[in-house]
């Protein structure tokens, strides 16, 4: 895939962080709450150093927790499979040329189940040949939500004979929260952890 990424995943962000985070005397009763929640829901270590993510986000206690409990719901409560949520997360990264979720969601999705040729064929987008048609036609629901904010009747018949209501209730609830998730992300210019391929970084920040 080299030379085919778009712009910011294959260059960074064009600057450091707008946003520094907090460091561990910084946080206060309410950050250090809002931190040991957020770790509680990732199950990320609480002995491990601050993620510059979670301490950034820190800084807004109250929108922190709010949409942490919301994504994290994807996560862990999805009426979606993994792989299938990794596929849209994925797409949704590409789209919005956002370094941060592409980069860890190329190693999510790798453990959900989905192949490297798989993740190329993410970033060709429906057009690529590999696909049947209903992995198609979520990735085309996909760029259709991103491209003109809802999807055709071409697409949903298809997603529908694959899909059950709740499923497609909740995919587009799912692409706007990563293209929020993209939106924070990019314009706060959080350094990802992983290279474009998923590999962590040489000098990782914890993740």
């Amino acid at each position: 895939m080299d030379g085919k990424f778009p712009p910011r995943i294959e260059n960074g962000l064009c600057g450091p962080p707008r946003i520094e985070p907090l460091g561990p005397e910084e946080l206060g009763e309410a950050g250090w709450q809002a931190m040991n929640r957020a770790r509680d829901l990732t199950g990320y270590p609480k002995d491990a150093p601050l993620h510059p993510f979670l301490a950034t986000m820190c800084r807004h206690t109250e929108m922190f927790e709010r949409y942490m409990e919301f994504g994290m719901n994807f996560l862990l409560n999805s009426a979606i499979a993994p792989r299938d949520r990794e596929m849209v997360i994925l797409r949704t990264g590409w789209l919005c040329d956002a370094p941060y979720e592409w980069c860890e969601h190329v190693a999510a999705g790798l453990r959900e189940g989905l192949t490297r040729q798989e993740i190329d064929w993410i970033s060709e987008g429906p057009s690529a040949p590999g696909w049947d048609e209903r992995d198609r036609a979520l990735l085309r629901a996909v760029d259709e939500l991103h491209g003109n904010a809802t999807i055709s009747d071409e697409v949903w018949a298809v997603l529908a004979e694959h899909f059950d209501e709740r499923q497609l209730l909740e995919l587009p609830v799912m692409v706007g929260q990563y293209h929020m998730t993209a939106f924070l992300q990019n314009a706060v210019r959080f350094r990802p952890n992983r290279d474009k391929f998923g590999q962590p970084l040489e000098e990782e920040s914890p993740a």
